[in-house]
Parts: structure tokens; C-alpha cells; sequence
């Protein structure tokens, strides 16, 4: 019903910056939270950003706060991760998530995930 499509995704030098995007399609009424989460080899997956569209909260974890920003495209349904000063430890798989309605505001929820795009990031 709803499918996200990551693209962005490169191999940076430390110190670079990189900007994901997610590109929604879809019956999308409206939306009410988005974010990204990412996994290493070997990690367990990270919650990177969460925003509420309804509340404007956005909540970051502290290990990317002050270099990651989210934002969006309304008239694009595009989601965007922009990434400056790039570390190494950022290197993992990205996965965007969008939360909303279908159809209309009497349709049902939707919780869906990308299905993940490669960063690397080199010393």
C-alpha cells in the first residue's frame, strides 16, 4: 500500500557529508511521524531520528546530535537525512520510516519501513 524508496546512499571520506532521501508512494492521506533508524554488522539497530509531525518534537540520538538533521518535502512525499561531518562509526545500513493515514482521515494506519541503503564512511 505504502512503499518507501532510500537513494543517497555512498562511500565518504571521514569528515563528508551525505544526504538521504526517502521518497514515499501511495494512497497517503496525511503523515504523523517519520524517521531513520540505521544497523551495523554486528549491532543492534539504532534509532537515529524520530519527529512527530502532530507534536513537532524530534528527538536524536546523542550520538549524531549537532550533525544530523531530518527534514521533508511535503509536495514531494520525500523524506531527507542530511549527514555533515561523517565518522566511521556512522558506516551501517539506513532505513527511513513513515507513519500515517490512508486513504482519509477514516482510513487505516500505516507503519512502514525502506528496505535500507549502504552508507560507508572511511578513515
Amino acid at each position: 500500500q505504502v512503499q518507501l524508496v532510500e537513494s543517497g546512499g555512498d562511500l565518504v571520506q571521514s569528515g563528508g557529508s551525505l544526504r538521504l532521501s526517502c521518497a514515499a508512494s501511495g494512497l497517503i492521506a496525511y503523515t504523523y511521524g517519520m524517521g531513520w533508524a540505521r544497523q551495523a554488522p554486528g549491532n543492534e539497530r539504532e534509532l537515529v531520528v524520530n519527529s512527530s509531525s502532530t507534536s513537532g518534537y524530534i528527538y536524536y540520538a546523542d550520538s549524531v546530535k549537532g550533525r544530523f538533521a531530518i527534514s521533508r518535502d511535503n509536495a514531494k512525499n520525500t523524506v531527507y537525512l542530511q549527514m555533515n561531518s561523517l565518522k566511521p562509526d556512522d558506516t551501517g545500513v539506513y532505513y527511513c520510516n513513515l507513519k500515517g493515514k490512508l486513504f482519509g482521515h477514516y482510513g487505516p494506519d500505516f507503519d512502514v519501513w525502506g528496505q535500507g541503503i549502504q552508507v560507508t564512511v572511511t578513515s
